[in-house]
């Protein structure tokens, strides 16, 4: 993995927004319409090639697939693994309860209310063993005209598999967790051995403790969280750790988010997951003020940060001085070194997400690259 050298690198956190025409074809699969698979294929390859040519026409250093080809970030191991056929799930978000009217917005929208959440309700396996593959595929097709600094895919971690699909099979959540870590680590070493960079999104760790475990004391949450970490360093055994990257998230909705878990009451326990970089949010107005946690907590050795400096929710397009000033920030606590800037999540989270305009998240994505070039004057003046 690539570090911040000679100016502070850019990339973002994975998700980024899919043409019309995709989405229609995504619904209608989630919807059980019949879709010819060859047609998607290629919808979804050319979709690959224009979101990669858009970030690197951003300025943008460390590129990815825009994970074109999954309903969502979560949901669409369904399709890869087998053994989920149950009911499907129900949440209950912790800090929405108190706000119906805001509840039914936050639910109602068009893409999250057609995702598929069926529980598990037989042995978890690989089922569909050339669909990571496929995916690597796609992104080198589509980098080969470029050259980017670097590129990652993101999968998602055992513990957010586990929140999404409720567990109708294995004797306990420990057995289930540790069965979807075996079942998940065909897909996490295919991209590794790929030579791209694997990042785990694990928001289980964090907005877990809202909807997940609400109803847990901090402690009980904190071992929860301990038994989430063990298994997901089980499934990345076999990839060094310089080739893995963590997003921790509380959750990429537009929420009130006053329950959600302070980044310094897990950071210790997200320390001890193995991947080196650890992407956060950094610039919501719930989490902007949690650099001075890096005041008093010491980044592990090997270990390096990509603060979110750009928000996920919002229209506004951040001032190239704000994001350097908040870049700045975590370089002075944990070494120029050892950040490299991002976003606080995803712009398409799931399948016909549009809470920030297309054409606005590719703004606040140039608005990062600059940002990034100021603060990069600074830390390294003459370079």
């Amino acid at each position: 993995m690539h570090r911040s050298t000679e100016r502070f690198l850019t990339t973002h956190t994975g998700s980024l927004p899919r043409p019309e025409s995709l989405v229609r074809a995504m619904y209608a699969r989630e919807e059980g319409v019949p879709v010819d698979p060859v047609a998607l294929d290629a919808r979804i390859a050319a979709a690959v090639a224009d979101v990669v040519r858009r970030q690197v026409e951003a300025g943008i250093d460390v590129v990815n697939d825009g994970e074109m080809s999954k309903p969502s970030y979560a949901t669409y191991v369904k399709d890869r693994l087998a053994g989920f056929g149950g009911a499907g799930n129900t949440f209950v978000y912790q800090d929405l309860a108190d706000f119906p009217n805001l509840a039914r917005r936050v639910f109602g929208d068009p893409g999250r209310s057609r995702r598929k959440t069926p529980a598990c309700n037989a042995p978890i396996a690989v089922r569909d063993a050339r669909a990571a593959q496929v995916d690597v595929d796609h992104l080198k097709a589509a980098t080969a005209s470029f050259a980017p600094k670097e590129t990652f895919l993101s999968a998602a971690s055992p513990g957010v598999i586990s929140l999404f699909f409720a567990n109708e099979h294995y004797p306990g959540e420990e057995a289930y967790l540790f069965a979807i870590a075996e079942a998940m680590r065909h897909e996490y070493e295919t991209i590794a051995r790929a030579g791209v960079l694997l990042q785990v999104d694990c928001p289980d760790l964090a907005m877990g403790r809202h909807i997940q475990y609400a109803g847990l004391a901090l402690d009980d949450f904190r071992s929860k969280a301990q038994m989430h970490v063990e298994a997901l360093n089980h499934a990345l055994a076999n990839i060094p750790p310089d080739r893995l990257r963590m997003h921790l998230c509380w959750g990429n909705y537009e929420g009130p988010h006053h329950c959600d878990v302070p980044l310094a009451d897990i950071v210790d326990i997200v320390f001890k997951a193995r991947p080196s970089a650890i992407s956060l949010e950094a610039a919501n107005p719930r989490h902007g003020h949690e650099w001075t946690v890096f005041e008093r907590v010491k980044l592990p050795d090997g270990k390096l940060l990509i603060p979110g400096v750009i928000e996920s929710k919002s229209n506004f397009i951040e001032h190239p001085e704000l994001i350097a000033q908040r870049i700045g920030r975590y370089a002075r606590l944990v070494g120029r070194e050892n950040v490299i800037a991002g976003s606080d999540c995803g712009y398409g989270t799931w399948v016909g997400q549009a809470a920030v305009d297309p054409d606005v998240v590719w703004a606040k994505l140039a608005a990062l690259a600059e940002g990034a070039r100021i603060a990069s004057r600074e830390f390294w003046p003459g370079g």
